[in-house]
Formats: C-alpha cells, sequence, structure tokens
C-alpha cells in the first residue's frame, strides 16, 4: 500500500510539473538594434526568468564552447515575468551574431527562496540559430521597407512582407496604425506581430512610428514595453549606411479635449516635447554629416485641417525646414499621394504610402531609389531622391 501511494504521488508530481512546462507563446523579435547593442523581446506562458546566449557569426557549432548569458536585470536583480526583454551591449557595428533565448519557469517565490520549473528555449540544434546584425553607418548601400495602416489585415500584411529576408533587407519600418486599437496583449500580437516574427522579426529588425490608433486603447500605454528604443522613447533617431533616421511620434488627430478620448489625451504637450528634442537633434554632427536624412512620422503635417496634423504643421516643420531633409515619409490617410517641396511650408517631399502598398527603398552614394508597389509586388511607382549638398 505504501509502495502505491508513493508511486501516485510521484506520478501526480510528474504531471504537475509537465502541466505547468513553461512555453515561448510570441517572438522573439528584434528590437533597439543599434551599432553596439540589441534588444530582444519575447514573452512566456507562465511567469519567469530569461536570458539570451549570443554567438559570433560563423560555422563554429553553436555549442562549441560555453556561451555567455545576458541576463534581462532591473537595479541589479533579474527580472521574473511573462515579457522579456533583454538587451545586449558592446557588440561590434555591423557584425553579424546567432542568437538563441531561454526562459526558465519560477514555480513559486517566497522571499530568496525560489523554485524553478523547466526550460523554454529556441533552438540550435535541429535549426539554424536565429541570427541578426548590428548597424553599420559605413556600409555604402541599405535595402529597408515601409508598411503602414494595416489595421490587423494580415493577408496584406503577409503580402506586403513576403521578400523581406535576413542579409537583403536591413530594416523595416511599421508607420503607425498596425492595429485599430490596442485593447489587450493578445490582440497587439494576432493584429501583427505574430505574422511580423513568422516573416522577419526574429532575424530582420522592425522599428516603430506610432500612428494615432495605437494611443488608444488600454494596451496603449503598455505598448511602448513591447517596442524598446535606444532613446527610451517612441520617438527616436538612428543611422544605417548613408541614411539618418528621424523617427516621430505624431500623437492623435483631434484635440486632447474631443470626447473620444475620455480625459486621457495630453498629445499637444507631447508634440511641444519632440520639437524640443528636434531642434537639438538637427543641430548634431551625426544628423549633417548623413548623406540622406529622412523623417518618419504617421500623419503628414500638412493637407488636413484637423488638429493634429496642424500641430504637426506649427511645431515639426518649423524646425525641420532649411535643415537638408531629403524627404519625409507618413501615412494615415490610405490614399497616395506625393507632395513636392513646397518653399512656404515644407523645402522636402513628403511621401504618404497608402494603407494596401508598401515602399521598397534602396540607398547608395549616388541616390535613394523608391519603388511603391502593392500586395502583388506591382510596381506602381518610382521617387528617387539625391544625396543633401
Amino acid at each position: 500500500m505504501k509502495v502505491y501511494s508513493t508511486l501516485l504521488i510521484f506520478i501526480f508530481f510528474v504531471l504537475s510539473v509537465t502541466a505547468q512546462s513553461v512555453k515561448i507563446t510570441h517572438g522573439p523579435y528584434l528590437q533597439a538594434v543599434g551599432v553596439d547593442e540589441v534588444t530582444i523581446v519575447w514573452t512566456t506562458d507562465k511567469d519567469a526568468v530569461s536570458w539570451v546566449e549570443v554567438a559570433e557569426a560563423g560555422k563554429e557549432s553553436f555549442y562549441a564552447k560555453e556561451r555567455t548569458p545576458f541576463y534581462e536585470t532591473k537595479n541589479g536583480n533579474r527580472i521574473i515575468g511573462k515579457l522579456h526583454k533583454v538587451k545586449i551591449r558592446k557588440l561590434d557595428p555591423g557584425t553579424e551574431y546567432r542568437y538563441r533565448v531561454f526562459s526558465k519557469e519560477v514555480l513559486s517565490y517566497e522571499g530568496h527562496r525560489i523554485l524553478y520549473g523547466n526550460i523554454a528555449s529556441t533552438d540550435v540544434y535541429r535549426v539554424k540559430p536565429l541570427l541578426f546584425k548590428t548597424l553599420d553607418s559605413k556600409k555604402e548601400e541599405i535595402s529597408f521597407r515601409v508598411i503602414n495602416d494595416i489595421h490587423s489585415r494580415i493577408a496584406d500584411l503577409k503580402a506586403l512582407s513576403r521578400g523581406v529576408s535576413y542579409g537583403e533587407t536591413d530594416l523595416v519600418f511599421f508607420n503607425g496604425d498596425m492595429v485599430s486599437s490596442m485593447i489587450d496583449e493578445e490582440q497587439f500580437f494576432s493584429g501583427f506581430m505574430d505574422e511580423s516574427v513568422s516573416a522577419f522579426a526574429n532575424q530582420v529588425p522592425a522599428f516603430f512610428s506610432r500612428g494615432n490608433h495605437e494611443t488608444r486603447g488600454p494596451f496603449s500605454i503598455y505598448f511602448p514595453d513591447y517596442f524598446p528604443t535606444t532613446s527610451g522613447k517612441l520617438y527616436y533617431s538612428f543611422r544605417q549606411g548613408p541614411v539618418y533616421f528621424i523617427v516621430l511620434d505624431c500623437g492623435e488627430d483631434k484635440p486632447d479635449s474631443d470626447i473620444e478620448y475620455s480625459g486621457l489625451a495630453r498629445f499637444d504637450e507631447y508634440r511641444s516635447e519632440q520639437r524640443d528634442w528636434l531642434m537639438q537633434e538637427v543641430e548634431s554632427e551625426a544628423f549633417k554629416s548623413a548623406a540622406y536624412r529622412l523623417v518618419i512620422v504617421h500623419i503628414p503635417p500638412v493637407g488636413s485641417d484637423w488638429h493634429g496634423p496642424n500641430d504637426l504643421n506649427r511645431k515639426i516643420l518649423p524646425v525641420l525646414n532649411n535643415k537638408g531633409i531629403t524627404a519625409m515619409i507618413s501615412g494615415h490617410t490610405h490614399r497616395y499621394s506625393y507632395l513636392e517641396p513646397d518653399a512656404s511650408l515644407h523645402d522636402f517631399p513628403i511621401l504618404i504610402n497608402a494603407h494596401n502598398t508598401m515602399l521598397d527603398i534602396k540607398a547608395n552614394a549616388t541616390g535613394i531609389h523608391v519603388a511603391r508597389k502593392d500586395t502583388a509586388h506591382q510596381v506602381l511607382n518610382v521617387h528617387e531622391w539625391k544625396p543633401s549638398k
């Protein structure tokens, strides 16, 4: 009888541990890629502590030697949770790395006594390890894609993402309104990010310019946790190859007092904050030394009499004019438009991409080539921009 009872307890323990096995539910995907750093993001279905192992590119097995673990920490403590963001620093510019993510389930946590469960990880044994490459300001030619206003239309996202691949595409911009509202984490992932990870985002970094629809819903204030940037803000800048990118956060399109926002909007002040940052940004040597200077912002600051675009017009355009901006790339209107430079408003072209087309862009010493394509990858429009003088 005692043996029988012991066997039952053992079986119950095994079943309990198996039932609680941690799983990676979303990701991993790359964020905040810089010349010497990267942040890797993923989620699990159970509370866990996480880390990333990195190996140099090459044919040497990932198991050839012990890999240094990079932990997710805050103020000296390792973080326990379901959202995992591991920043890896002190990397070399323009260098390829292999990586693997790990999450160890935390079954209980009392004081300093922790009971751990199983480990979930990406595979490097049966499949090739995932790759990433740090940014490189000296790279002679780059290729990137711009997608916007998907509003959770997965079929269109899948079609517009086709062809994005590691080694061929440097980066992708999500230029706002990838979903219609930020309800919760699952809706965020099912609305566009799961498909993006499946298509490219675990090896090709996606940079986000928030749209006005991403400011809405209870999950909107948590959204930045899932898209960390090198600046710690939703507006930021970086350089890849000959292009210096300025990414702005447009905020909402109606007045802060509009009934739709239920008293939660404070975007006028937020756009003023960005203006002050931008005034310093355009005076930096990094900005001035680039052959091309592109501004990525979801709402175009011209062509509408709504409050949001008008506020961008008043605050942002005066800072950008006469600074050698190559072009601005926007979305929001769901209609394609190309606005030639206008001395009275903006001294650079503004390209507005539609909701069901993408911009395939290549930049090198001779110029920037822009091809706007539909979901069948048929070229609809072509634009050429020359280097700044």
